[in-house]
């Protein structure tokens, strides 16, 4: 009887899932906007800046924070800017949108500061079914930051890939 062999360890892939990027023990924050609103309908700038000056910021101390209305408002552009630059050395990361979109944006950071000499000349295999936000998004920029310096990279499972990259041969 032969020896079962692991093609696919000899091979030298490097399965990658994304998932494993996400940050651990990472909190995340919401900040709502609608208990500052003048009759629940819109911000009034004088109010909203009292408002604003009175908050406890220090509640978001190293979390990433997502900034949102629960209501139907009217709130103008400078207001997402005046809240973001009372969370500038306080939060991790300040996002607009949801707590998925703000999840997302951590995984993107995170994938920013990736060290890629670990995959320096490797054979990558992007892990397709993956729980994170936004998938094609974080495939997307995880593939633009390793790319320059991988040998190929592959979408999916070892048993099953799409080629995605393949380095161009040297003349």
């Amino acid at each position: 009887m032969s020896e079962i062999v692991n093609k696919i360890a000899q091979s030298g892939l490097i399965a990658v899932d994304l998932a494993d990027y996400c940050p651990k023990n990472s909190e995340f924050a919401g900040f709502d906007f609608e208990p500052s609103l003048w009759q629940g309908l819109a911000l009034k700038e004088k109010d909203f800046r009292e408002y604003v000056k009175n908050f406890d910021w220090n509640q978001f101390q190293n979390k990433h924070v997502y900034l949102f209305c629960s209501v139907e408002a009217i709130l103008p552009s400078w207001a997402f800017m005046l809240v973001s630059s009372k969370l500038v050395g306080i939060a991790d990361s300040v996002t607009i949108g949801s707590l998925s979109e703000a999840k997302q944006k951590a995984l993107e950071l995170t994938i920013n500061r990736l060290d890629v000499e670990q995959f320096l000349d490797g054979k990558l295999i992007v892990k397709g079914c993956s729980d994170i936000p936004n998938p094609e998004a974080v495939m997307s920029q995880f593939l633009v930051k390793v790319q320059p310096v991988c040998s190929s990279i592959m979408y999916g499972e070892p048993c099953s890939t799409v080629p995605i990259y393949k380095k161009p041969k040297q003349k």
